[in-house]
């Protein structure tokens, strides 16, 4: 009886993988065609790319019935209950990964420019790397090899200074010119891809080893705004949140296009009690940890399409308020319009703080 409770435990696991395989080996194809498609200017694989999406989704429904069948018929333990936990966090991922393919491929259909020479072999490098992180990790999951796994996870470091270098090419090679922002995401979603690598192989390692990797940057809840040159709205933010003093927050800003703060904004934060003086403006590659802020701030229009929208877990906030025009209008007019900015950063960025706090507690 027991050998054959054994080998329908077995049999069941056997299918659910089957399942998993295929569904990673559709995603992979997914994202091999998507650098091909944006290289190559191939409008057909990125309709392929869409359609296939459909595919992967109707995999994932599958699965989750397996896995949950599974559960219900042969109430497992011990290993083939994490390889149940597993095989549900996996599908989860893998279509993850699948949504950043399908975003890529409607990202190239509208491309009006396609990625300057220069830039291209940053972006295959990243692409490539990303999508053998991703086979890497699955492939630990099949072997169940925690060896497999953490070499997998070595490779993230990699994938993110290749995205840092990949931004940068782009921006220097668009700086007379307005920064294509399809190729932007492009390159945050390959590198989202090895993000979802790594928390395969964390799923591995529970599988394998029984002990669970605890995600980083849940200490604390990071808030980042963001504007065109981290030089007024953004950096005024980052000063009022800081000067709350709230434990476990991070507060950080950033900007599209860093240029050093300016001396006006210096003077009037002074003024109103913060020090400005020795802070420098950042781009959004300086930030760490970026990808584990769960909320982020938008100040400008020109900071809006710059982070992938879906599938994600961050909340974005706009707030619409004119910085002063300083070189335009008189010196009456210029502190009306700080002190103006100044009140209705402080309102909202105490309102939402509190807001934060009051949702951790419920």
């Amino acid at each position: 009886m027991y050998l054959q409770h054994e080998a329908s435990v077995k049999r069941d696991m056997d299918r659910i993988r089957d399942h998993i395989i295929e569904m990673a080996r559709c995603t992979e194809t997914s994202l091999k065609d998507s650098i091909k498609s944006c290289l190559d200017h191939d409008h057909t694989l990125a309709y392929g790319i869409i359609l296939r999406d459909q595919y992967i989704d109707e995999k994932e429904k599958e699965i989750d019935r397996l896995c949950l069948e599974f559960i219900v018929r042969q109430q497992p333990v011990a290993h083939p209950l994490r390889f149940a936990y597993a095989a549900i966090k996996l599908n989860m991922e893998i279509e993850r990964v699948g949504d950043y393919a399908e975003s890529m491929a409607r990202h190239i259909l509208k491309m009006e420019r396609w990625p300057e020479e220069e830039c291209r072999s940053g972006i295959v490098k990243l692409a490539e790397l990303s999508i053998a992180m991703f086979h890497d990790a699955i492939q630990s999951f099949i072997d169940e090899s925690p060896e497999l796994a953490r070499k997998a996870l070595a490779v993230e470091e990699t994938v993110d200074a290749l995205r840092d270098e990949s931004i940068n090419d782009l921006l220097a090679a668009t700086k007379n010119s307005e920064t294509p922002l399809p190729v932007f995401n492009i390159i945050r979603r390959f590198e989202r891809v090895a993000d979802q690598a790594r928390n395969i192989c964390m799923e591995v390692l529970y599988l394998c080893t029984g002990e669970y990797q605890k995600h980083p940057g849940t200490e604390a809840f990071r808030v980042l705004f963001v504007d065109e040159h981290n030089s007024m709205r953004s950096r005024i933010a980052e000063a009022v949140a800081n000067g709350l003093n709230r434990q476990r927050f991070i507060f950080s800003s950033a900007g599209i296009d860093p240029k050093p703060v300016d001396r006006r904004t210096i003077d009037f934060m002074k003024r109103k009690g913060y020090d400005l003086s020795a802070t420098t403006s950042r781009a959004l590659t300086q930030i760490p940890n970026l990808d584990y802020y769960q909320v982020v701030v938008v100040f400008a229009s020109e900071a809006k399409g710059i982070f992938p929208r879906e599938p994600r877990k961050t909340i974005y906030l706009d707030w619409e308020i004119p910085a002063p025009s300083l070189h335009r209008e008189d010196e009456k007019t210029v502190e009306e319009a700080y002190e103006k900015m100044f009140e209705f950063i402080t309102t909202h960025v105490t309102n939402l703080v509190n807001a934060i706090i009051g949702t951790e507690t419920e």
